[in-house]
């Protein structure tokens, strides 16, 4: 089962809500199905963006994948070093392995998204 903490996409991301950051990633399942990875493209700092809107790019030798925002607000930090040393998303995407801090406006910011169990049901049709 995955953290209980945090909500979910169906295109496989997951945003933690930590007072009005939400630190967003992508999932173990996702990380599972791209295979190894080898390239990553973050946003810039500073920018805006809306709930479904492209952050970023991972390639992996199998594929290129988007990764999407679960939330609307303002990229304040991304988590530099990962371009540069996949390992922590690789092996540890559910928390040393998180792509990007944005700001919202309040707790409503993942209403909608899905739970563990919502996206565990998910998960299981695409197994």
């Amino acid at each position: 089962m995955r953290p209980q903490d945090r909500s979910y996409l169906e295109s496989h991301e997951w945003a933690l809500l930590e007072d009005n950051i939400a630190i967003i990633g992508i999932t173990d399942f996702a990380v599972e199905q791209l295979g190894e990875l080898v390239f990553l493209e973050l946003p810039e700092t500073g920018i805006t963006v809306d709930r479904g809107d492209t952050l970023g790019e991972i390639e992996s030798v199998k594929a290129v994948s988007e990764f999407y925002s679960p939330v609307a607000g303002t990229v304040t930090e991304v988590n530099a070093g990962l371009p540069d040393a996949l390992e922590p998303l690789q092996e540890n995407p559910l928390d040393k392995g998180w792509l990007v801090k944005i700001q919202v406006q309040d707790a409503t910011a993942v209403e909608g998204l899905l739970d563990a169990a919502g996206y565990e049901e998910v998960v299981s049709t695409q197994s």
